[in-house]
C-alpha cells in the first residue's frame, strides 16, 4: 500500500480486505494514467519480472540457512527502475518496483526539496535517465538513509505541489510503478506545507540518540589511546562520482576499514562513525568523536576538481578562514552532506554548529596541525602528494569538536584518472594505511621515542 504522510483509509486497514481493495485502487490509477505513462517514454519490450528479480536475488549472497528456501517475495523489495516526465502543467517522477511498499512524501524547503522514504530496498537502478534540468525536478539521488529505510530527495528548481501518490500494478513487462506528480504552485504555499512530519522528526532524534554512545563525566582512565575513524558521506550521499564511476563512499570505506585494522594491531582503541554504506549526519559524527574522548578524529574523502590533471592527497585541518578558494569550495561541497539527504535541520542546536575559533580551541587546532604535518611526511613515501601547499584549512563541519584533534585527508582526485585508478588498489590503501598509522604512532609517541625516530631519518 502506498500512502502521503501517514495518512491511510481506515477501511484500508483491515488485513482482510487490504488486497482486493489494493487492486482495486490500482486499477482504477492504471485506467486514469495509462496514457500518461506512455508519454513518460515508459514502454519498453515486454519482459519477466520475476526473471529480473531472481537474477539480483542470485548476484547477492544469501546468509540464510540453505535449508531455508526463500522466494523472492519474502526479500526486500527491488527498486528496478525511476523515470522523471516533464509536461506543461506537471513533471511526473515514476519509480518502479517488484513488490508494492508504503512510501511517505513531503517537501522540505531553504532549498527546495522533495523526500521519498520507504522501508529498506534493493537498488537495481541501471543507469537512471537524469532530468533536463530545466523542469521542475534539477536532479535526484537515492540510497539507505537509516538502517531500515531508503529514500530518494529530489532537489527543486521551483516550488511545486504534490499529488497524491498512486500505484499501477505489474503489467506490460513493468513491476508496480509508483506514480507522484509535481505541479507548480508559489514559494508561499510550498515554504507553508514544508517541514518534517512531527513523528518523523521524533523518529529521528531517537535514531540520533542511539547512534551515539552516552558521553561519561569525565576522562575514562584508559592505557589506550583512542582514534575515531570518519570515512565520509554514505548510504544516499554518494559524494563524488569518479572517473570510471568510482563513488566515494566506497572507496573512503574501504581504505578506512583497512586503516582500522592496522591501527588496532598497533594497540589503539578504534571506532568508526559507519562500518557500512549507510548515510551519518555530519553532527552525529562529531557527537560519537566526542562521545568516546577520542584523542584524535580521522575523517577520510576523496577530492574532486573541474581540472582532470590535478592530483595528489592532501590534509584539511579547522580554519574559519579557508586556505584559499579551493578549500572554500570543498567546505561548502561536504558541509552540504546534510541537506543531500534530506535531514532536518530545522532544530539543530548543537553546540557544535555555532563554535567559533577562540583562545579555547587553540590546543585543539595546534594538536590537529602537527598530525597533519607529521602525516603528510608519512603519505609522502607512500603516495603521491598535492604539490601546492598539501597541508590546507577550511571551516569544515566534521573537524569542529573543541575537544578533540582533527583533521580530514582528502585520498586524492576522483577526477584524476591516475588517483582514481590507485584507490581501487588494495596494495595502494595498505600503504596509505600503514603512512597513516606510523602518522598516529608519532602523534603520540613520548619526546624521548620521537628523538632517535628523527635521527635516524637524518641519517
Amino acid at each position: 500500500m502506498v500512502y502521503v504522510q501517514g495518512w491511510m483509509p481506515r477501511e484500508w486497514r483491515s488485513k482482510s480486505m487490504s488486497a482486493l481493495r489494493y487492486m482495486v485502487f490500482a486499477a482504477a490509477a492504471s485506467a486514469l494514467l495509462g496514457t500518461a505513462l506512455a508519454q513518460d517514454g515508459s514502454t519498453r519490450d515486454p519482459r519477466n519480472v520475476d526473471d529480473v528479480i531472481a537474477k539480483i536475488l542470485k548476484e547477492t549472497p544469501d546468509t540464510e540457512s540453505p535449508a531455508a528456501a526463500v522466494s523472492p517475495s519474502a526479500k526486500e523489495p527491488v527498486v528496478m527502475g525511476a523515470r522523471i516526465g516533464e509536461h506543461p502543467d506537471r513533471t511526473r517522477f515514476v519509480v518502479e518496483l517488484s513488490d508494492p511498499v508504503a512510501m511517505r512524501t513531503f517537501t522540505l524547503s531553504n532549498p527546495n526539496r522533495v523526500v521519498i522514504d520507504m522501508p529498506a530496498v534493493r537498488w537495481h537502478l541501471e543507469g537512471p535517465p537524469l532530468p533536463s534540468g530545466h523542469g521542475a525536478v534539477k536532479s535526484y539521488r537515492y540510497g539507505m538513509f537509516r538502517p531500515g529505510t531508503s529514500r530518494f530527495v529530489i532537489d527543486l528548481n521551483r516550488p511545486v505541489l504534490l499529488s497524491d501518490v498512486l500505484v499501477l500494478p505489474p503489467e506490460n513487462g513493468f513491476g508496480y510503478r509508483v506514480v507522484i506528480d509535481l505541479f507548480p504552485t508559489t514559494q508561499a504555499k510550498f515554504d507553508n506545507g514544508a517541514g518534517w512530519p512531527a513523528d518523523l522528526r521524533a523518529r529521528e532524534n531517537a535514531a540520533e540518540m542511539a547512534s551515539v554512545p552516552p558521553r561519561p563525566a569525565g576522562p575514562q582512565p584508559s592505557s589506550k589511546k583512542v582514534v575515531v575513524i570518519d570515512p565520509g558521506h554514505g548510504g544516499i550521499d554518494s559524494g563524488t562520482v569518479g572517473v570510471g564511476g568510482s563513488m566515494e563512499k566506497d572507496v573512503v570505506l574501504a581504505a578506512a576499514l583497512l586503516l582500522r585494522r592496522n591501527l588496532q594491531a598497533r594497540g589503539y582503541a578504534v571506532y568508526m562513525t559507519r562500518e557500512t554504506d549507510v548515510f551519518i549526519p555530519l553532527r552525529e559524527r562529531v557527537k560519537i568523536a566526542r562521545s568516546r574522548h577520542a584523542d584524535l578524529f580521522i575523517s577520510m574523502h576523496a577530492d574532486s576538481i573541474h581540472d582532470p590533471e590535478v592530483s595528489g592527497l592532501s590534509i584539511y585541518t579547522l580554519s574559519e578562514r579557508g586556505s584559499d578558494k579551493e578549500a572554500a569550495a570543498l567546505a561548502a561541497k561536504e558541509n552540504q552532506s546534510d541537506i543531500i539527504a534530506g535531514v532536518d535541520l530545522s532544530g539543530d542546536n548543537s553546540s557544535v554548529a555555532p563554535i567559533l575559533i577562540d583562545l579555547a580551541q587553540r590546543d585543539t587546532m595546534n594538536k590537529s596541525s602537527h598530525f597533519a604535518q607529521t602525516a603528510i611526511a608519512e603519505l609522502s613515501r607512500a603516495t603521491d602528494i598535492l604539490p601546492r601547499q598539501p597541508h590546507r584549512s577550511a571551516a569544515l563541519v566534521v573537524l569542529k569538536a573543541p575537544d578533540v584533534p582533527a583533521v580530514l585527508i582528502e585520498l586524492g582526485y576522483l577526477s584524476n584518472a591516475d588517483d582514481a585508478s590507485q584507490m581501487k588498489s588494495d596494495a595502494w590503501r595498505a600503504r596509505v594505511a600503514t603512512a597513516i598509522a606510523a602518522a598516529v604512532d608519532r602523534q603520540f609517541a613520548t619526546p624521548a621515542a620521537v628523538e632517535p625516530a628523527a635521527a635516524r631519518s637524518m641519517q
